[in-house]
């Protein structure tokens, strides 16, 4: 797993790319990948403002849809009911050897 570097006082970064990520390699079976993956996603969506309750749909990328039920066990213990729409892929590959990729769409704040 990687974790992106956030510079506050940076310019806001317009491309579809980190600054700098801090990696050590990709460990963990499909269940602590899904944990580690759906953590990442709540700092994210906190940092903006959000949060995973206000998560509306989410697209699962796994390596090997065989493992679909065990990533299901993890999956719902972070989104409770009613539970986000979600959709999910077998991919050929994912980067750095992942088992699972999640990405989601959520509310954001309001503007009050």
């Amino acid at each position: 797993m990687f974790k992106e570097v956030i510079v506050p006082d940076a310019p806001i970064n317009t491309a579809p790319y980190s600054r700098a990520v801090i990696a050590n390699g990709c460990n963990g079976d499909i269940t602590e990948q899904t944990r580690l993956t759906i953590l990442n996603l709540k700092r994210v969506l906190e940092a903006a403002g959000s949060s995973l309750d206000k998560v509306v749909k989410t697209t699962v990328f796994l390596s090997d849809i065989n493992e679909w039920p065990i990533m299901n066990v993890e999956y719902a213990k972070h989104f409770l009911k009613p539970a986000p729409a979600r959709s999910a892929f077998q991919v050929a590959n994912l980067p750095g050897g992942l088992k699972v990729e999640i990405e989601c769409i959520a509310l954001a704040p309001s503007s009050e």
